[in-house]
């Protein structure tokens, strides 16, 4: 399986963000790409490309084009205030507020432009965002062309960004992008299989009235956990959409026995759907030790995952998205990829 890496992303480091009720150094660093990238190598997954330079104008197929032309200008407006470090913002328009006027100052049009503090922007976002986009598309090419299945080691991640916001680390959403890409290429049908521990709430909202794309998100209860507002399971979309969103909503403690049953459910919607490709969002922050979720799996079941991907037998892109068990993420990721060769392989 080839891999599609960018060190552009390494810009994007040193950011802080306000989580728990304090500002803290940013859980998402470049230490995480640059461990699952030597694992590919250590494990000879096969060669690591760099991606294409690509325009922007997938990415303006499924965010507004006003929020992806803002993203370039943030750490220029922010330097401009008088300030550095990271740019984040403390006042967001909620229910009852004005979200249709976009402010004049930067510190407004964060909050205009975000759903949370956990985005935060330094000298070097927008070029690691606009790589990991490139990333993205570059490996969706690949197997588009023939490729049984690619990698495409995102970093910023992207499954939290919505059609006009940012947030939980994500700025453009790769996987969305890459699943609209494909069915601009002439896909028929598209299907999205989150397996990040926290939902993906931007990903539902970008494709929630849709029918020729489906999502399906194994996740941890929005009752208890981040993002909280999107991702329970009365949640099936909406006019020809529904029917085609399902969640898979889980308890904090959930380990591979009961998470894997979903899988399993999620497999088969997603069969019965019968997609043309398949994107899938990486996300092994459900590993027993991330420091900031609540499953248990371990790293043998990684493998398995793939193992499961794999029988569905789809040409398939596993893009990165979450894992903050930085010790651990390339085992586990890696363990994924590993895992879905040896299923292509029987």
């Amino acid at each position: 399986m080839k891999t599609v890496y960018s060190p552009l992303h390494a810009g994007h480091a040193g950011t802080m963000e306000l989580i728990s009720g304090a500002i803290v150094p940013g859980f998402e660093k470049p230490s995480r790409a640059e461990i699952i990238r030597a694992r590919v190598e250590s494990e000879k997954l096969g060669s690591i490309l760099a991606p294409e330079p690509h325009d922007l104008v997938a990415a303006k197929r499924v965010h507004r084009p006003d929020y992806v032309d803002f993203l370039p200008t943030v750490y220029p407006a922010w330097e401009a205030s008088g300030r550095s470090g990271s740019a984040i913002p403390f006042t967001w328009p909620t229910r009852g507020l004005r979200g249709d006027v976009l402010p004049k100052t930067i510190d407004a049009q964060l909050g205009f432009y975000a759903f949370d503090g956990g985005a935060p922007v330094v000298k070097g976002t927008w070029e690691a965002v606009k790589s990991s986009y490139d990333v993205a598309l570059t490996a969706a090419a690949l197997v588009k062309n023939g490729e049984r299945a690619a990698f495409a080691l995102c970093r910023p991640p992207g499954h939290h960004a919505g059609d006009a916001f940012m947030g939980g680390y994500c700025y453009i959403n790769n996987a969305a992008v890459v699943a609209q890409w494909y069915r601009d290429q002439g896909a028929s049908r598209v299907s999205i299989l989150d397996v990040d521990y926290h939902h993906g709430n931007g990903t539902q909202q970008i494709f929630y009235s849709r029918n020729d794309i489906q999502v399906i998100n194994l996740h941890a209860d929005p009752a208890t956990e981040y993002p909280f507002f999107l991702g329970h399971a009365d949640e099936k979309g909406e006019g020809v959409g529904e029917g085609f969103n399902l969640n898979y909503p889980m308890p904090f403690g959930t380990a591979f026995d009961t998470w894997s049953v979903a899988l399993d459910d999620a497999c088969s919607k997603l069969i019965a759907y019968a997609p043309d490709a398949m994107v899938v969002s990486v996300g092994v922050d459900t590993f027993e030790k991330d420091p900031i979720s609540e499953f248990r799996l371990t790293s043998a079941d990684y493998p398995k995952i793939g193992r499961r991907i794999a029988r569905l037998g789809l040409p398939t892109l596993f893009v990165m998205e979450g894992g903050y068990a930085v010790e651990e993420i390339g085992v586990n990721a890696v363990g994924v990829l590993t895992g879905f060769e040896e299923g292509v392989g029987r």
